[in-house]
């Protein structure tokens, strides 16, 4: 493999879209409300998009540390486990990217203020944070309130506050479809791979709660997100809003796809079909909230 294919395998591609649409759904928010700023809007993508690559390299590298990435897996190639990188340059390549990351976020001290300095740094420390250190939260349960939290309710209202100045119920409301459905993806991963995390000492939900559990998860998961812009059409004029409440039959069928699954081809092939829900759910409230 080339450099470039090795890296780009590293930074999983896949996930970008997770670290965007938060971005894009705050933004959208912010356009609908009446204001706009270009360079908010790239700052935020820019340093949300170097966090997602370096979380990847970090957990790329400490995952094959601790013994939860191998050759030949159930998921994805992991590029430290099947030895195109060595894991000294990949660790030095996670800690790059949330460098980085660091600097493009300075700039948004400009817009939202200096408090936004330490929201920065626990973001990029919690990137670390899930595959590393004594207690990381991929490996104590903690990973689907980590991407809950951090991909929805934060990313989401810190870049509506950084366009606006001010975070509003509606704010908070949009983040949490959007985390829900990038927390889906992570419910999917671990029960592909609860086999091995469990091997590997890495106790996930689906680890610690079993199948039942996971499965469960997906669908509370699932009627949060559409139960969150059912309340932001009554709470907000304009049917539009309720564009996303369009995508019930694609996320029906999806559930159906998940709850047969039995193997690990088909968890991959969900996991990558949830990804693109995710996605396609955020452009329609991204789109819902700019025609309102």
């Amino acid at each position: 493999m080339s450099w470039i294919s090795v890296w780009g395998l590293a930074a999983r591609p896949r996930t970008l879209p997770a670290a965007a649409a938060p971005v894009l759904v705050g933004t959208a928010l912010a356009v609908s409300d009446g204001v706009w700023q270009s360079g908010a809007f790239l700052f935020c993508l820019v340093f949300a998009l170097l966090v997602q690559i370096g979380t990847n390299y970090a957990n790329d590298y400490f995952d094959f540390i601790k013994g939860a990435d191998f050759a030949g897996r159930l998921g994805p190639a992991r590029a430290t486990a099947e030895g195109f990188v060595r894991p000294n340059v990949m660790r030095r390549a996670a800690f790059t990217a949330f460098g980085l990351a660091f600097l493009a976020g300075l700039p948004l001290i400009a817009f939202g203020g200096w408090w936004l300095l330490p929201i920065g740094v626990i973001c990029i420390l919690c990137g670390l944070a899930y595959t590393a250190g004594p207690w990381p939260l991929a490996y104590t349960g903690l990973g689907d309130v980590f991407v809950f939290v951090f991909f929805g309710v934060v990313a989401v209202t810190v870049t509506y506050y950084v366009h606006t100045g001010v975070v509003t119920g509606a704010a908070f409301t949009v983040s949490i479809p959007v985390g829900a459905l990038i927390t889906n993806v992570l419910v999917v991963n671990n029960l592909r791979d609860r086999r091995t995390d469990g091997l590997a000492g890495k106790k996930t939900l689906a680890v610690r709660f079993g199948e039942s559990f996971s499965l469960a998860e997906y669908i509370g998961l699932l009627v949060l997100a559409f139960g969150a812009v059912a309340v932001l059409g009554a709470t907000r004029p304009g049917w539009v809003v309720l564009l996303p409440l369009t995508l019930i039959p694609w996320a029906i069928l999806l559930l159906r796809r998940f709850l047969s699954a039995d193997s690990g081809p088909d968890y991959n092939a969900v996991l990558s079909e949830t990804a693109i829900f995710a996605l396609a759910f955020s452009l329609s409230l991204s789109l819902a909230l700019l025609l309102s």
